[in-house]
């Protein structure tokens, strides 16, 4: 009887995190789920095995690796959420930020890959944002650490295809997750950008209310593990197919401003 693959599922606890882990549980897989703080989860899901892992901090790094051993299949989803008008962001909040969503998950990828181009099969998929390929105005440092980890992953795939390695990104766009109430925000005191970054805030709130289920985006992800051929980039929520046709379509300006106005911005 050949035993079931293992997937390492990052950010685990609740979110995109929690539905992946979910979805992966119930196509067979085994499945390591990571927590900061894995004694504190309120809903621990049926089957998963959680691990402790600090992605700002690289010894939690390299001791979840060495604690997961083989994996076949790692889905680089933990990260935080922060905005704020750019003049404004603190330096220590962008650095953590690319520690979080970037540099973690770069490390953690670097130490598993081994064992899977050893075995001669892996898929590592890395969980971005829409931001990435349409940014918006604010998320300035989210932006940027999304569209670093897809380029990681658009150059990785080419280096490590030939040994049975898949790497792709899932862009979600708008998602139902609550993350807006977790998200993290810089704006001073009298900041002149106060008024169009709340605006801002208030319409993203909004769009991600009314966005697609975690268990959607869970689905993608699926999709994309048990491609043969995983494509580089697979897109989901926010009428994810319409609107990237209009990018191919449309001047780069007027895509800015469809997504500003989408916003509240003008």
């Amino acid at each position: 009887m050949t035993s079931p693959r293992t997937a390492l599922v990052t950010g685990a606890s609740s979110g995109i995190g929690a539905a992946v882990a979910n979805a992966l549980v119930a196509k067979g897989y085994r499945v390591l789920g990571t927590s900061r703080r894995p004694e504190s989860i309120a809903a621990p899901i049926a089957r998963v095995e959680y691990l402790a892992l600090d992605l700002g901090d690289d010894a939690s790094v390299t001791a979840c690796a060495a604690a997961a051993g083989a994996v076949d299949v790692l889905v680089n989803n933990a990260g935080e959420s922060q905005s704020g008008p750019f003049e404004e962001l603190p330096a220590d909040a962008i650095e953590r930020l690319f520690r979080v969503n970037v540099f973690g998950a770069v490390r953690l990828s670097q130490l598993l890959l081994p064992g899977m181009r050893e075995r001669g099969y892996g898929r590592v998929v890395m969980v971005g944002s829409m931001l990435a390929s349409f940014p918006l105005a604010y998320r300035g440092s989210y932006v940027a650490s999304k569209a670093a980890i897809k380029g990681f992953a658009s150059s990785l795939r080419r280096e490590v295809s030939r040994y049975g390695i898949g790497v792709c990104t899932v862009e979600p766009g708008s998602i139902s997750t609550g993350i807006g109430e977790r998200r993290t925000h810089y704006l001073r005191d009298g900041s002149p950008y106060a008024s169009e970054y709340r605006t801002m805030i208030e319409h993203l709130d909004a769009n991600e209310r009314a966005g697609v289920s975690a268990a959607r985006v869970a689905r993608t992800v699926l999709a994309a593990i048990e491609a043969d051929r995983p494509r580089p980039l697979y897109a989901v929520g926010s009428n994810a197919p319409l609107v990237f046709a209009l990018r191919r379509l449309l001047p780069r300006r007027t895509v800015e401003t469809m997504v500003a106005r989408r916003h509240g911005l003008r």
